[in-house]
């Protein structure tokens, strides 16, 4: 498998992004994940809508706990936009919090048996088998309009600017 010249870092420590990282303006590559109902789900299921793809490396740290919790909130002030978050975690894993949390507004799913998102979009780090943290924007015509990688796994991505492109493709 492809190794990234990209790489984030883990508490300053490097790691490997394997894949290539996608590009803004290149095609949106189709994947699939698994629901939380263990039924398999494909990026091109939301055809037509904007995608918001909110990788994260695991919903049982606090970091990627806040992402999902805030994109499910924005989720409500969006119009024509689906939000997907996507990690590797087990989809019991990924339905046990959303019942606790309350996220009802995004698709959750999970890239752990295929890391098809992971290798196609080059999030996926070598070292974890775990997704990096980061935004992913498609347009409604499968275009890819907006990437950010998280360098530092422990910090946020910058949701202003990625709502603000969000709402702007819709509007």
């Amino acid at each position: 498998m492809k190794r990234n010249s990209n790489v984030v870092t883990l508490g300053g420590k490097p790691l490997t992004l394997l894949g290539k990282i996608i590009k803004t303006g290149s095609h949106a590559k189709n994947f699939i994940a698994i629901g939380i109902d263990m039924n398999p789900v494909k990026l091109s299921d939301y055809q037509g809508k904007v995608r918001v793809i909110s990788s994260v490396t695991s919903v049982d740290t606090d970091i990627c706990a806040q992402q999902t919790r805030r994109f499910n909130l924005e989720a409500t002030k969006l119009n024509n936009v689906q939000i997907i978050t996507i990690s590797c975690d087990l989809p019991t894993a990924l339905k046990r919090f959303c019942a606790a949390e309350g996220i009802d507004k995004v698709i959750t799913v999970s890239d752990h048996r295929e890391t098809d998102f992971g290798i196609k979009y080059g999030f996926l780090i070598e070292e974890l088998r775990q997704l990096a943290r980061g935004v992913i924007i498609i347009d409604q015509y499968d275009m890819v309009r907006y990437v950010e990688i998280v360098k530092e796994i422990g910090d946020q991505p910058d949701y202003d600017k990625a709502l603000a492109y969000a709402k702007k493709l819709t509007s």
